[in-house]
């Protein structure tokens, strides 16, 4: 029987921001969201990216034809209208990105209210979910900020590789700006340690580095590199149905147990 983490008091926004690209942002998305899915949560992702990665790896359709994140920034459709549920599990359901997305920064450059589009929306949803993991594109534009505006948390994956820090500073400071100017409540809840090898010393260097500079948002849980997690998304499947006894689902299921105890201490 599968055991159910404990839920939230309050539905949990969480993004997932790393403007540094290959550190492992996207999977970690999709996994943690199907690993509380299929642990008893309701869990929205909201694919931030116009690549829509995220979409594939949670089995959902993002050609241009499909209704998606960017009809929604515009004002033409409901996220409701656009939400699909994941094959991954009916507790789990996807906002898909498709390419549009990429001419929507453009596009809402002289918007009204350009910040708060994803915020607005969400808000306006009548569905009630246990988390929200906005999943953001590797860059600071407005889809972003749209996202940090929208969020309560942040959770960034940092890979255990030489300069994992580096460039790091520049989102922190957005954070900052963010929070003093749009979004008082936002704050770095999780910090994820990901591609960590223990077999070289470099790695275990990078972690400690990491726990100093966030001691207290640092997850126990660190994810290794692990082929299945790379593989899946071909199947467009999480590393979760994929290879469910793999040591990067596994690892990734502890993250989340860890990610949905934390938020009810």
């Amino acid at each position: 029987m599968t055991t159910t983490f404990p839920p939230p008091t309050e539905t949990r926004i969480i993004a997932v921001a790393n403007q540094k690209g290959g550190v492992g942002k996207t999977t970690s998305t999709v996994n943690l969201g199907a690993a509380l899915a299929r642990h008893g949560a309701r869990v929205l992702v909201v694919d931030m990216d116009p690549q829509g990665n995220a979409s594939t790896s949670l089995g959902i359709e993002h050609h241009v034809e499909v209704p998606s994140i960017y009809e929604v920034l515009l004002d033409e459709k409901s996220i409701n209208e656009v939400m699909q549920i994941s094959p991954e599990s009916e507790n789990l359901f996807v906002v898909p990105a498709t390419i549009d997305l990429a001419g929507a920064e453009i596009e809402l450059v002289s918007a009204l209210s350009r910040e708060n589009r994803l915020k607005n929306a969400l808000t306006a949803s009548e569905k009630t979910f246990d988390y929200i993991l906005i999943d953001c594109p590797p860059s600071l534009g407005l889809l972003t900020v749209n996202s940090l505006v929208a969020a309560k948390e942040v959770l960034i994956p940092i890979q255990c590789e030489y300069l994992a820090l580096e460039g790091l500073s520049q989102l922190l400071g957005n954070i900052d700006k963010i929070r003093k100017h749009l979004n008082p409540e936002l704050h770095i809840s999780t910090v994820l340690l990901t591609m960590y090898h223990r077999s070289i010393r470099l790695a275990s260097q990078v972690a400690n580095d990491v726990r100093k500079h966030f001691p207290e948002q640092t997850l126990t849980t660190r994810i290794p590199r692990n082929v299945q997690v790379s593989e899946s998304p071909s199947y467009q499947q999480t590393v979760i149905a994929y290879d469910p006894g793999c040591p990067g689902a596994v690892a990734y299921r502890k993250a989340a147990r860890e990610l949905a105890e934390r938020g009810v201490q």
